[in-house]
Formats: structure tokens, C-alpha cells, sequence
């Protein structure tokens, strides 16, 4: 007997020694170039800079205490509330297209997908600079909407909070299609037609049988989307002028310009904390009411027992 059960846990290690090996370079990766960098900037965060622009050897609260003053204070709201409506908007026009494509036929959803990745074969600045150009002032869509009395001569379309909106949306729009689509192209349509037969409108067909069954790329879409979102520098700085300016800006700045890297790893340490709690808490959420649903089938298990 004895001989059997080594036998067996032999038989069970060798299967949990070969997924070791298979997540060991994804895990050294991501500690190698995420975990320990993210360690090292939270730890810069609480030095100050030296009068050479460096990190000096003493320990402070000072630093962080800093980047809560009234300028940053705005700055951070404004790159929340900017990347949550990205993210919507990223949403509501990509649910809608990735439905549609799913319920095309075979043949034609690859072309489909095709457009809606190739703007991403062109490179990121000259896309953001093309929009400069067709936002100008002198450019041909301002002028085509004064023409049709769409808008007033005195609205600009480019230096605001506005165009980031718009270029942004632009951006991480296909990484809001593509996941939502994987979710899509799984989803059992009969059961919108069963919902349908039983008398519910198309409308509250899709939002009650369609959405629930792609959260999970739903879920995917919205990280996709709101962190780069978050993080984004160079649509501000090219298309947003002032009043467009947001923290990855001001991170840029103190990098570059100032040469205050604790307060830039400060920044960035508060704008990693502002990203990952609500998922964190979404995900203890999530897990809660997955042990209560379990819960309450093992009490009506019970009950009809």
C-alpha cells in the first residue's frame, strides 16, 4: 500500500512540476518588469530630490504630501473623469458593432475584423498627428461644420478637452471591439430568439440575455480601455494644449523638465492606486457574490432534502 500511494503522488507532481515550468518565464517576466519596478517607484515616492536633479537618500512624507496640492488635485479628477467617459463611450459604440459582427456570416467577419485593426498597422504618432491636422483650425472638417452652420466661427475643435476625447476614443476603440467580439462570436444567439418568442422586445432581449453573457469581455474591454487611458500623455499633449493637460502629462514634466523623479514616482504611484483599487475591490466583490449564490443553492439543496 505504501509502495501505491508514493507511486501516486508521484503521478500527481509530475503534472503540477510541468505547469511550473510552463508559467515560470510569464511569472519571472511580469516580477522581472512589473512587479519589482512598480516596487522601486512606490519606494522613490517617499525620497526627495536632490539640488541635481537626482533622488537623495533621505526618507520623507513630504513628497507625497506634495502632489495633493490644489494644481494636481484637478489634474487627477480631470484624468478620471476624461478616462470614464472614454471608456463608456469606447463601450457604447463597441458592444453594438461586436453584436453585429458576431452574427455575420463566417467569411466575412474576418474582413470586418480586418478594418477595424488596420488603423492600428499605421504608428501611434502619425495617427495622433493626422487628427491634428484634421482638427486645425484652417483644417477641412471645422470649416464644412461653420459651412453648415453646425457649429459657431468662434469654436475651436483642437487645443481642448474635447479633441483628447475624441482622439482618445479613436485610439483604444478597436481594443474595446476585439474582446467584446471573443465573447461575442461564443454567445448562443438562440437565446435571444427564445427570449423573443417569449415576448420580450429586441431591446430588452439584448440587455437582459446579450450582456450578461459577454461580461467577461466587457470586463476585459474596460481594462483595455481605461488604463492606457489613464496613463495617456501624448494625445494631451499634442491635440489637448492647457485645458487638456492630465497626470501622465505632469509625470512627463517632472521627468523631463524638472527633474524631480520622486515627484514624478509619486504621480505615478497615486495614478497606479487610483487604477487598481476599484478592480481590486470589483474582483473582492465578484467573489463575494459568487460564495453567496453558492451559499444560498446549498441551502435550497438542503431545503428540498
Amino acid at each position: 500500500m505504501k509502495e501505491k500511494r508514493h507511486i501516486g503522488s508521484g503521478a500527481l507532481s509530475a503534472p503540477k512540476l510541468s505547469e511550473c515550468l510552463l508559467t515560470a518565464p510569464s511569472f519571472i517576466w511580469l516580477v522581472a518588469f512589473f512587479l519589482i519596478p512598480s516596487v522601486l517607484v512606490f519606494a522613490i515616492a517617499f525620497k526627495s530630490a536632490d539640488s541635481a536633479g537626482g533622488i537623495s537618500d533621505t526618507w520623507t512624507f513630504d513628497t507625497l504630501l506634495n502632489v495633493v496640492r490644489a494644481d494636481y488635485l484637478g489634474v487627477i479628477w480631470r484624468t478620471i473623469w476624461v478616462s470614464c467617459l472614454v471608456t463608456i463611450i469606447c463601450l457604447l459604440l463597441a458592444v453594438p458593432v461586436a453584436y453585429w459582427i458576431a452574427q455575420q456570416k463566417k467569411e466575412y467577419r474576418y474582413w470586418l475584423l480586418l478594418a477595424t485593426i488596420i488603423p492600428l498597422w499605421t504608428n501611434f504618432l502619425i495617427r495622433i498627428f493626422a487628427w491634428r491636422v484634421l482638427l486645425h483650425p484652417e483644417g477641412f472638417l471645422r470649416r464644412s461644420l461653420i459651412f453648415l452652420g453646425i457649429i459657431p466661427e468662434d469654436v475651436f475643435l483642437l487645443n481642448n478637452i474635447g479633441s483628447v476625447i475624441i482622439v482618445t476614443v479613436y485610439t483604444c476603440l478597436p481594443f474595446a471591439i476585439l474582446p467584446i467580439y471573443a465573447a461575442a462570436e461564443k454567445f448562443n444567439f438562440a437565446l435571444i430568439e427564445a427570449a423573443r418568442d417569449l415576448g420580450a422586445s429586441r431591446f430588452k432581449a439584448f440587455r437582459s440575455i446579450f450582456l450578461p453573457g459577454i461580461k467577461r469581455g466587457i470586463f476585459t474591454a474596460v481594462l483595455l480601455v481605461l488604463i492606457p487611458a489613464m496613463g495617456s500623455y501624448a494625445i494631451p499633449d499634442l491635440v489637448g494644449g492647457v485645458d487638456g493637460e492630465l497626470l501622465g502629462n505632469k509625470i512627463a514634466t517632472r521627468v523631463s523638465s524638472s527633474r524631480n523623479l520622486p515627484e514624478a514616482a509619486a504621480l505615478a504611484a497615486m495614478l497606479a492606486l487610483i487604477i487598481t483599487l476599484p478592480f481590486i475591490a470589483m474582483l473582492f466583490k465578484q467573489k463575494r457574490l459568487v460564495k453567496y449564490i453558492v451559499n444560498i443553492r446549498r441551502s435550497a439543496g438542503d431545503s428540498t432534502k
